[in-house]
């Protein structure tokens, strides 16, 4: 596929983009896609979020959660039944020079690339590098994007002494695991520790009883503990880890789940099923609770936006969070009830952000629901087959040149 990095008019441009998802002005133009996986089949569809249309999709080996790199322009479909790690390229490319940013836009497509495992989980992508969780093995694994989209990528194993459900945070010559219960290590693991890519431990465990949760907001790594947060921060050759508890203020409870601001450093954890908490490490008052209407199914930060985080309750609606205010200010009442009771992998809706649009999964009826996010009113629905699940967006805007 021809990449983009001709200059033209408008109009002749916004011609020659037609079927890459992009729309152009003079010699900027502005891409988004989503990648969509099925609940039940083995299929990423991506779909042009400015035209609202499907453009391609691809079969992999089993339903998959999706994770998108910070670069956007990789795509990794983690498909736990399966055993296997699918990897697709976004099509999608940036290039910073300081002044401006220039695009590449082209087809996405599957790459030849597939890690298989036992049980593949907690997938975390830092700077480029990349690290993959097994459930059902005694070593984490890490390689680099760089690696993946060349097609060759060329695994570093590190032992987690025991096959559990943690995860690994990849940093230039070290990482941070979780430590199996030694007692059980079907249980939550208990804290963290910093390897060398030689496996060598460097420096002392650090205890986290109840691990469960992790997320990246700026410079700092979050993993989150029945007693806290471990913070997770880099400014020399290794990683430091140091303990942030929950405030004293707060009721009986811990987060489990974690999702971590862009634009601004903060962190989103559940708190409960029908709370969040919204946490600024930088504060003395670090947590701040929010109460929902009704249970939390999904939430997510706006990139973009960097206030503002979204959050769909089990009675259909979306909410706009001010995470500065520390209160939801806006809600609008999307798709039918998706109750929480049930088994927890029930298709239910998931959130992305794709520039202006806020999209909303709505897997029992076959579409994505679109939202202007400065309106924060419906704006659209894209129909698309089966029962849409997980989504993220890759995209934004750039200036294309003439090479010749």
């Amino acid at each position: 596929m021809k990449k983009l990095m001709l200059s033209a008019s408008a109009a002749a441009l916004a011609m020659g983009i037609a079927g890459t998802g992009a729309f152009a002005h003079d010699d900027e133009v502005t891409a988004w896609r989503l990648f969509v996986s099925d609940h039940a089949a083995p299929t990423v569809r991506v779909i042009d979020a400015v035209e609202g249309r499907e453009l391609d999709n691809f079969s992999i080996k089993g339903p998959a959660s999706l994770y998108r790199s910070e670069s956007g322009e990789t795509v990794f479909a983690v498909q736990g039944s399966a055993g296997a790690i699918s990897a697709i390229s976004s099509g999608i490319a940036f290039h910073d020079h300081g002044d401006h940013g220039d695009i590449e836009v082209e087809d996405a497509k599957l790459l030849d690339v597939e890690l298989t495992g036992t049980k593949p989980a907690h997938f975390v992508e830092r700077q480029g590098k990349v690290a993959q969780w097994f459930d059902g093995e005694d070593k984490a694994r890490f390689f680099s994007e760089h690696d993946v989209l060349k097609g060759k990528p060329e695994p570093v194993t590190v032992s987690v002494v025991a096959p559990h459900h943690g995860v690994a945070v990849p940093y230039d010559n070290h990482v941070v695991v979780t430590i199996p219960n030694p007692e059980d290590a079907s249980k939550r693991p208990i804290g963290a520790r910093v390897m060398g890519h030689d496996g060598k431990q460097v420096g002392d465990d650090v205890a986290c009883p109840g691990l469960h949760g992790s997320a990246g907001s700026g410079s700092l790594y979050a993993l989150a503990c029945s007693t806290g947060l471990l913070l997770i921060s880099q400014t020399g050759d290794v990683p430091e880890i140091r303990h942030l508890a929950y405030s004293p203020s707060l009721p009986e409870g811990s987060s489990s789940a974690l999702i971590g601001g862009k634009g601004l450093q903060y962190f989103i954890g559940n708190y409960g099923a029908d709370r969040i908490v919204l946490i600024d490490p930088s504060q003395e008052e670090s947590f701040r609770l929010v109460q929902l209407p009704t249970r939390r199914v999904h939430f997510v930060v706006d990139p973009v936006r960097a206030n503002f985080a979204y959050v769909v309750t089990e009675d259909g609606q979306l909410h706009q969070v001010d995470v500065v205010k520390g209160e939801i200010s806006k809600s609008l009442k999307l798709t039918q009830p998706y109750s929480m009771d049930g088994h927890w992998s029930d298709p239910r809706p998931r959130v992305a952000v794709a520039g202006d649009k806020i999209v909303v999964t709505d897997p029992l009826n076959s579409k994505l629901h679109l939202v202007n996010a400065e309106s924060f009113e419906k704006s659209g629905e894209v129909a698309v087959e089966g029962k849409p699940f997980n989504l993220v967006a890759v995209g934004g805007s750039g200036k294309v040149h003439d090479d010749n």
